[in-house]
């Protein structure tokens, strides 16, 4: 029995997203800027170089990344899988650092709308509820800029860890 490989597509015809996440192909120079600690007023900033190499998998369903990060405190190496479910048209971004080896962080889920894209989750940081929200837009020849927001309840807003 011949078994041929038939693309996945969505049902309802609407724009498949698949393709989001292309600008990241490639081998990367990365500028980091991060707030010094989490949910704790400060203000101060950490600002760090990295690489990265990021490819297609899955048939291009998903991508991943490798990443170094050149920070203060030491070298830090971290992979990124981002997953596409082409049913529901949403991203699953999955995070693992080796400062937290063999734990995967709990996906962030989302997806793009044009230039912008915005994901989603929820986690237990020091023992309180958090939920996350992370911003990618997409302009021009300078590709991508990320924000990560971590609001601390609904009533208030969080504070951003990156411009």
């Amino acid at each position: 029995m011949k078994q041929t490989k038939q693309p996945i597509t969505n049902e309802s015809r609407e724009r498949d997203g698949r393709t989001d996440f292309d600008f990241l192909i490639g081998s990367w120079k990365i500028h980091h800027r991060r707030l010094k600690q989490r949910l704790k007023g400060c203000t101060e900033w950490e600002e760090f170089e990295g690489t990265g190499e990021v490819r297609l998998i899955l048939g291009g369903l998903g991508n991943m990344d490798a990443l170094t990060m050149d920070r203060a405190s030491g070298l830090v190496e971290a992979v990124t899988v981002r997953l596409y479910n082409p049913v529901t048209r949403e991203w699953s971004i999955y995070w693992v650092a080796d400062s937290s080896p063999g734990r995967l962080d709990v996906p962030m889920v989302g997806k793009f709308n044009g230039p912008r894209g915005e994901f989603f989750s929820q986690e237990l940081f020091e023992g309180v509820h958090i939920f996350n929200r992370f911003i990618w837009t997409v302009n021009g020849p300078n590709p991508a800029a990320g924000n990560r927001h971590f609001p601390p309840t609904a009533g208030r807003r969080g504070k951003p860890t990156g411009p």
